[in-house]
């Protein structure tokens, strides 16, 4: 998944590896709540963010902080209770984890009764059948490409505009949804936690602005919202705790505010005065401010640690820049340690040399590069030597904030040492991945980070590098290295037949290694997301499946 400068979302974890990499570290500060007893009822949550939401549409949202606040407004097949040490698959709108049958290539899920939308209605199974359609719209662009690849009949069905519907999702009573796949997916209830398996009415789906409209199951609806300016929720009074097993509605109301700088956000919450005192950020800490908060001992009860099943890289269009000797050149040539610098340095997270990141099933660890984080300097020149001393000039794609555009100088400064050119092109952070993931919009170098789409390997590396997806999704193509390499391929397909854990593993981690042979991407860091919330902000949950602070049992302390 992606991100903010965190996140692309989507890696692949075993479920053990989740409670290894995730567990008890989650979290470097307390929930917030220490000593205030049962949650406050009441008030308003502040919530500071440098950019917009790519999406809220259910269907649409690939950010964690668009997925993080639609938990606030929808509601998911199945989703994660995180209120203990590690991530807990729970039913959500389905009464349980769903069942599979056939080898896991039909799932049914039964859902609960008395679930209301904001007009007093009742949630049922044709209407998840609806929301999980519109997926297949080209109107409805950007979201995850797991329904098109697994439900029967996806790769021709073209959504529920024109009236029609696909057959493989079936809903034999108001209550029961039945999904036919095209192959086993043992995983597939993890998939259903997404929010795009989230029910959206007919009535009320209103295409390509479902962003600002969006009909809400959960405990807020949207109240007002200002593209870029601001978005205030308030309680939706049909919403019931007797059916939601994950959220509570204790604050009144949210007022999630865009535009402020990284770095304004940060001292206005540290100074804790006024509204600050019950505001959260979601998107990080600025890499400015990063290791100095980090190692403020007085804001440590209201400072979140997140680790993130992820990966930041630097991804190179190799279908631009075809010259395998130069891509491996900027491989080596790259300082990583200016490039982790911009981020915070290393409370942002450690060196990385692989796409799967530690804990990830299937990670192994190998440098095909350089041992020194810092380059090689002198093979990055031989390199460039044995492909004929070109001097290229390459465009590099970063979001236009001070952190991104410090990264981008660090590139910048590392590739002009062995005579390539770079060329920036900073992009509005709030349309950033929708931007650089429609094959129009093509770079040389494409900065990007991916999180882990729901705890297992699966969802990292063929969602990254199945080339074959990118013609598929031209509008959505997360391949941003534009790999395809026929290898790749035929392991990604390997790997999704493999019911054996430990066997798919060793498939996904030669997968990795091919990646990095074709020089395709400079993996930067494995990450941390670091993020601070005021004095008067209790209930908050380090939320390790989207690597953000987790607002559904927020409150305010009074």
């Amino acid at each position: 998944m992606t991100r903010r400068t965190r996140r692309s979302r989507t890696a692949a974890l075993t479920a053990t590896a989740v409670v290894i990499a995730l567990g008890a570290t989650a979290c470097g500060g307390s929930s917030g709540d220490s000593g205030a007893g049962a949650p406050g009822k009441g008030g308003t949550l502040t919530v500071l963010d440098k950019a917009d939401f790519d999406h809220l549409d259910p269907q649409r949202v690939y950010t964690t902080e668009g997925s993080s606040m639609d938990e606030e407004i929808v509601r998911t097949l199945t989703g994660w209770d995180e209120t203990s040490a590690k991530p807990k698959l729970v039913g959500d709108l389905a009464t349980d984890t769903g069942t599979p049958s056939k080898g896991a290539t039909v799932w049914t899920f039964h859902l609960r009764h008395g679930v209301k939308y904001q007009d007093g209605t009742e949630v049922t199974a044709p209407d998840v059948k609806y929301g999980v359609e519109r997926f297949f719209s080209s109107d409805i662009n950007g979201g995850p490409p797991y329904a098109a690849q697994w439900l029967v009949g996806g790769s021709g069905y073209k959504g529920p505009y024109q009236g029609k519907e696909l057959g493989s999702i079936r809903t034999p009573d108001k209550y029961t949804i039945v999904f036919h796949l095209n192959q086993p997916v043992a995983d597939f209830n993890e998939t259903t936690a997404m929010t795009g398996w989230a029910a959206v009415p007919k009535a009320h789906d209103t295409g390509s602005t479902y962003d600002t409209k969006v009909w809400s199951d959960g405990p807020y609806k949207i109240k007002s919202y200002t593209k870029n300016k601001e978005l205030v929720l308030t309680r939706n009074t049909y919403w019931s705790q007797s059916t939601d097993p994950i959220r509570q509605q204790n604050v009144d109301e949210m007022d999630v505010r865009f535009g402020q700088d990284e770095s304004a956000i940060d001292q206005q919450i540290k100074a804790d005065a006024g509204t600050a005192r019950t505001s959260i950020q979601q998107w990080p800490i600025a890499g400015s401010d990063l290791a100095q908060l980090a190692n403020d001992p007085s804001l440590k009860s209201r400072y979140y640690r997140i680790p993130a099943p992820g990966i930041n890289y630097l991804a190179i269009n190799t279908t631009r820049v075809k010259n395998l000797k130069v891509r491996q050149a900027i491989e080596y040539a790259i300082d990583k340690t200016t490039v982790r610098g911009a981020f915070g340095g290393s409370a942002y997270g450690d060196y990385a040399t692989t796409m799967l990141s530690p804990g990830i099933g299937g990670y192994r660890r190998f440098s095909l590069y350089s041992a020194n984080p810092a380059g090689n300097l002198a093979k990055a020149k031989a390199l460039m030597k044995q492909a004929g001393n070109p001097k290229p000039a390459m465009s590099i794609a970063v979001e236009n904030t001070p952190t991104q555009e410090h990264v981008a100088d660090a590139v910048k400064t590392a590739l002009e040492r062995i005579g390539i050119h770079v060329n920036i092109s900073p992009i509005d952070a709030a349309s950033y991945f929708s931007t650089v993931s429609n094959t129009k919009n093509q770079y040389d170098l494409t900065w990007g980070d991916w999180i882990a789409d729901w705890p297992n390997a699966s969802t990292v590396l063929p969602t990254l590098f199945d080339g074959r997806l990118i013609e598929k999704n031209p509008q959505a193509n997360q391949d941003l290295s534009y790999l395809n390499d026929p290898k790749v391929n035929a392991l990604i397909d390997k790997a999704a037949t493999m019911t054996d854990v430990r066997q798919r593993d060793a498939v996904y981690g030669q997968m990795d290694q091919q990646i990095l042979k074709d020089a395709a991407v400079v993996p930067l860091t494995y990450m941390n997301f670091s993020e601070m919330s005021g004095s008067k902000v209790g209930g908050v949950v380090p939320d390790t499946i989207l690597a953000e602070p987790s607002l559904v049992h927020v409150y305010i302390k009074h």
